[in-house]
């Protein structure tokens, strides 16, 4: 009898492991893999994956670079909106998996698999994010998820692959990780309670600088085009960066949330490159943009990275908030300088053509040149005018 084909989504971590052996073992499938490198891989990495495939039964294993498509298509954009859940996460893995999971159904149809199978669990956002992509842009294709479908702890997944003669680095398994151009995810079992701390050993980046550094990065129209002095690609500006903030600890924190399905949940992050930036790229803006982009930036750069991390992405509505956000970079170019110190950085200066706080006009504090005293004080009187008729009517007793 002829075995159904299925594409698997591969990381080469535990539970994709087990995917493929189980689907092999368990569903009699013929398994074939994908990895999808949205930036968080290098090559020496994902030759290991390719060989790990190979070990564990897979038929075929195939490399998919994602990783300018997932830039221009959305890490441009949330830059632009200065994205970041809860005040601290910059939505790496959030905005991962949609592109991950584009670039999975593209090679599906293109290579006539009729199912994908992914390692995500029930309790988790990703398998939302796989599920909606592929249901929407392939509904014929049906979808298989042995971890979620089988509710097995990660404990059994280790025992299982044990018994059927599999060799991974078990200890490296405590911890999920989860690694792409903007940022690192990092899940163990101090992040599935409210209290836990992770430790130094599950970061995958290890802080070895100490004293302070400075850095300075350039922008135009909002995008980040050089780094120290030197003009790159954006996508080179932020795998440098994170080289020289990463090794700082810079970025690191633990996001707390609330998920797709509705449960609050925590996971451990490091994204130096992607605080770095986003910090940078708001001081700019607070340089040369009017008080009122800055007010309506913050709501749709909010609205957009809300959409990112519930799965909505290929909404429409999505294409005009990035008109917006593209539209308010016109004048955001410049160059922006901060000092790295261990586990944090700070922005130190702006320099940019467009500036708005230009003593021309007037130094903040101390001299005035644009107007004259007299026309500060019927300004005054007429910003005043509603609420002096206000207390007329209804009196000042609340107030003394």
């Amino acid at each position: 009898m002829k075995k159904e084909k299925i594409l698997l989504a591969l990381s080469g971590g535990l539970d994709t492991s087990f995917c493929a052996v189980y689907l092999a073992k368990e569903k009699h499938m013929e398994v074939h893999s994908a990895i999808v490198n949205t930036g968080g891989f290098s090559q020496e990495e994902l030759d290991e994956v390719e060989a790990h495939a190979g070990r564990l039964g897979i038929v075929s294993h195939k490399v998919l670079d994602a990783t300018a498509d997932y830039y221009n298509r959305c890490v441009r954009y949330m830059i632009f909106g200065n994205v970041l859940r809860n005040r601290s996460y910059p939505l790496s893995v959030s905005s991962e998996r949609t592109f991950q999971a584009i670039a999975l159904v593209n090679h599906a149809k293109k290579h006539g698999y009729k199912y994908i199978a992914h390692g995500s669990t029930a309790a988790g956002n990703d398998q939302v994010r796989f599920d909606l992509v592929i249901q929407v842009l392939a509904p014929e294709i049906g979808i298989i998820t042995p971890i979620r479908e089988l509710k097995i702890s990660r404990e059994d997944e280790i025992e299982y692959l044990q018994k059927e003669g599999v060799v991974m680095n078990w200890k490296k398994m405590e911890y999920s990780i989860n690694q792409g151009i903007w940022g690192t995810s990092v899940g163990g079992k101090e992040t599935l309670s409210s209290a836990g701390e992770l430790p130094e050993e599950a970061f995958p980046t290890k802080v070895k600088k100490s004293g302070t550094e400075t850095v300075t990065i350039d922008f135009e129209q909002g995008e980040p085009v050089g780094l120290n002095g030197q003009t790159f690609e954006p996508l080179v500006v932020v795998k440098e960066l994170e080289k020289i903030a990463g090794v700082w600890g810079v970025g690191r924190d633990v996001h707390v949330g609330d998920t797709i399905i509705g449960i609050k949940g925590r996971v451990g992050f490091e994204a130096a490159a992607a605080r770095v930036i986003i910090d940078a790229h708001l001081a700019l803006e607070k340089h040369v943009l009017t008080r009122w982009q800055l007010h309506w930036k913050e709501q749709i750069g909010q609205w957009y990275g809300m959409f990112v991390h519930e799965a909505q992405y290929l909404e429409p509505v999505m294409r005009d908030l990035e008109q917006f956000l593209e539209s308010s970079q016109k004048n955001v170019t410049g160059t922006v300088t901060i000092r790295l110190r261990p586990y944090c950085h700070s922005v130190t200066g702006v320099e940019s053509q467009y500036d708005l706080m230009n003593s021309s006009f007037a130094s903040y504090g101390e001299m005035n040149r644009a107007w004259t005293a007299e026309e500060v004080n019927g300004f005054t009187r007429i910003l005043g005018n509603q609420q002096r008729i206000w207390f007329s009517v209804n009196g000042k007793e609340d107030l003394v």
